[in-house]
Parts: C-alpha cells; structure tokens; sequence
C-alpha cells in the first residue's frame, strides 16, 4: 500500500482477513487536522430513513463545503468518526471534510478536528457502489470485533475517499479504525 494523505509509508499485513480480496492491514499514523462539518448520531439511528450521515454527505456536495475549507493539504476526503459516548452502540460525532494544515482555523459554521496519532487497523472496502460498500466493511469490521480479532479504541476511526471513490457505483475506500 501507498502512502496516504503523508501517512505510514505502507501499514503492516496482519493476520486478520475480511476476504483475500482485502487483507487488513495496520498503519502507525500520526496525529492530523480535519476540517469540515459534523453532527452527532447513532448507528442505530443510521439504520432507519433519518440516518444523518447521509444528509451530511448531501450538505457537503450540495453546500460545496470542500471548496470552502482552507490550507487543505490534498484532494482526499475524510469522513471521520468521534467523541464516542461508549461503543458502536452509543453515540458519536460524524465529520465530513478534510484534511489541511495543523493551526489552521475552521470557518464560520465548520470545526477543526485535532486527530491524535495512533495504530489504525486499515479495512478495504470491496469495490463497488459506495451505499452498499461502505456499510458492508463496516459490519465485517463488526463482526471481527465480536469474534475478538480486533480490539477497538473507540477514540477515532474515519475513512478516507480517494480517487479510488470518484465513482460512486464503482468505488473502494479505506476504513481506519483505532485500535487499543
């Protein structure tokens, strides 16, 4: 693997496997800075039509959000998964934007998230279209939580969209999660 966004120069391949198509791997990353929008939801909330998540995606584009965002430091997009109440079944805040400068100022109506460095187990999506990818490394993520493969911090997880995702019916995307 490349390096990402000036991340690890090529995360580690560990043992656990969601599929052979995409290995897991693990990545020492650094602390970073994303700016963007956020709001605060439940993955039992994104399970029904009033899921938040999407309507954030809709505002970032509708809203031209990532033009706005100021010392960005590449193209990438982060979506980004934090201040958890507990675990995956309580409460978190989700971000969209990305990734800039560390110090720089958030705009009117954005936030500045300070990403603290740390060891991320790096799951592939399959390729395919994003509504249906996404969720599904997720629950793979899920389900190796709950057979004890993977040991999650709960601090910060996110995913990133590269060009690898500029086709929403054909895309794959990197999920970062914290580990203990």
């Amino acid at each position: 693997m490349t390096s990402i966004a000036g991340f690890a120069k090529g995360p580690r391949r560990a043992t656990n496997d969601i599929s052979k198509e995409n290995p897991i791997t693990r990545a020492d990353i650094p602390g970073f800075t994303v700016i963007g929008i956020e709001a605060r939801t439940t993955n039992t909330k994104e399970a029904t039509a009033d899921g938040i998540v999407p309507k954030q995606w809709q505002k970032f584009f509708h809203e031209g959000i990532l033009a706005k965002i100021p010392s960005r430091t590449g193209s990438n997009i982060y979506a980004l998964y934090t201040d958890y109440d507990s675990d995956r079944n309580g409460e978190y805040n989700f971000t969209i934007g990305a990734l800039v400068k560390n110090g720089t100022a958030a705009p009117t109506g954005m936030v500045a998230k300070q990403i603290a460095g740390g060891q991320f187990a790096v799951i592939s999506s399959d390729k395919g279209p994003l509504r249906k990818v996404v969720p599904a490394a997720w629950q793979a993520a899920w389900k190796m939580e709950d057979a004890g493969k993977l040991r999650r911090a709960y601090q910060t997880d996110f995913e990133i969209y590269d060009k690898r995702s500029q086709d929403p019916q054909n895309a794959r995307v990197d999920i970062y999660v914290g580990l203990k």
